[in-house]
């Protein structure tokens, strides 16, 4: 176990307390300054200085690598430098530029067709800096999420468009077979190995319909949103409240219950109840928050990967802007200082999980993310998927 910094001792003991403005603000200026040093060690180690935007996969960089990440990790380090331009004051608008540099970088991705002749993202970087890939719905969803809230923070009607764009996508993957055991639902790929319909292909999907829903007032996005979420309730709802991973085409259930696939959902009723009015939804969402941090505690939290707990607590708090429970942010903040006191070389400022010597730059990116969010205003969580 790594020795603890003094910061960090003083900030977590300075947690435990409740109600003093001066506590959160010295608290949110702890993480800020993680979420900086973390970050730093992301350019550092990741990035690759060649023009295209672009990051390595891991560090340290493997002879077999591929010369650039597959769009999935990208899309991460693109969400930590979105979080990290909406700190509070001159921190956040320090990040501006980057986060234009990102979107150059993920355009390296976008390919104007597919298998259901629409464009989205594919997993690898397009020529000149690769040769493309099969597109992965939830891929292009949290790109699609990532530019709501940048729409949501600046109102650029450009990134608004690209995620209609996706979502058109995401419909198009919809499986329109009666036949198929659990008929419906998004497929996670159009790659030709896989026919799985997944929670994660399907909830951010709805997630993504609510918010183009609230920031458009046209149905067919609620609509196309209530269809992702009344199939993942239907087929991959489990008995302890939480989501399984997903159902093949035999009609088999991968049962694996990942941390992102509870959070997703408590984001989506967060939203279906900020546009119903209905109650219902804000109730579900509590109850799968509450079934989620119980299910995982801190050791089965603590095994689940970073980038899956980013997600999780991100929708966590985006239910706390509606109810105000403190509980999500104290039990982000925990994780958060754990990680950096057990899994952070101080060295490097890289992460390193489960014994691992190298550290995968979607870890790095997701950390950097959940030091980001801590660091806003709970004003601000209203925005967050």
């Amino acid at each position: 176990m790594k020795r603890r910094t003094a910061i960090g001792v003083l900030g977590g003991a300075l947690l435990s307390l409740v109600g003093s403005p001066l506590i959160t603000a010295y608290a949110s200026e702890s993480n800020q300054s993680r979420a900086i040093a973390s970050y730093a060690a992301l350019q550092k180690y990741f990035y690759v200085n060649d023009g295209s935007y672009l990051y390595h996969e891991q560090y340290p960089v493997a002879a077999t690598d591929n010369a650039y990440s597959y769009e999935w990790p990208f899309s991460q380090a693109h969400g930590a430098t979105l979080d990290l331009s909406n700190l509070p004051g001159e921190a956040g608008r320090a990040y501006r530029d980057a986060v234009n540099e990102r979107w150059l970088g993920q355009e390296r991705y976008w390919n104007t067709t597919g298998a259901t002749g629409l464009p989205g993202y594919d997993s690898y970087a397009r020529t000149p800096y690769g040769n493309g890939g099969d597109k992965f719905y939830d891929d292009n969803e949290w790109v699609g999420l990532a530019s709501i809230q940048r729409y949501k923070m600046w109102g650029e009607d450009a990134v608004l468009e690209r995620a209609k764009r996706i979502f058109a996508l995401v419909v198009s993957g919809w499986d329109n077979d009666a036949t198929h055991p659990a008929p419906g639902g998004v497929f996670w790929t159009q790659a030709p190995w896989s026919h799985d319909r997944n929670t994660v292909s399907n909830m951010p999907g709805a997630e993504l319909g609510l918010r183009l829903y609230q920031v458009t007032g046209e149905q067919h996005y609620f609509d196309w949103a209530k269809k992702m979420y009344d199939w993942t309730n239907t087929y991959l709802l489990a008995p302890n409240g939480l989501y399984w991973d997903h159902v093949d085409l035999q009609g088999n259930i991968e049962k694996t219950q990942w941390s992102y696939n509870q959070g997703v959902p408590v984001g989506v009723n967060v939203l279906f109840y900020q546009a119903t009015g209905d109650a219902t939804y804000l109730q579900r969402a509590e109850q799968i928050a509450q079934a989620a941090l119980a299910f995982y505690g801190t050791t089965n939290l603590d095994k689940q990967p970073a980038f899956f707990n980013s997600i999780f607590f991100k929708n966590l708090l985006l239910l706390q802007s509606v109810n105000h429970n403190q509980d999500y942010v104290k039990a982000m903040q925990a994780y958060a200082d754990r990680a950096w006191e057990n899994n952070r070389d101080a060295t490097t400022g890289l992460f390193h999980f489960n014994g691992s010597q190298s550290t995968q730059m979607i870890e790095q990116a997701a950390m950097t993310q959940i030091y980001a969010v801590l660091s806003w205003s709970p004003s601000q969580y209203r925005i967050l998927y």
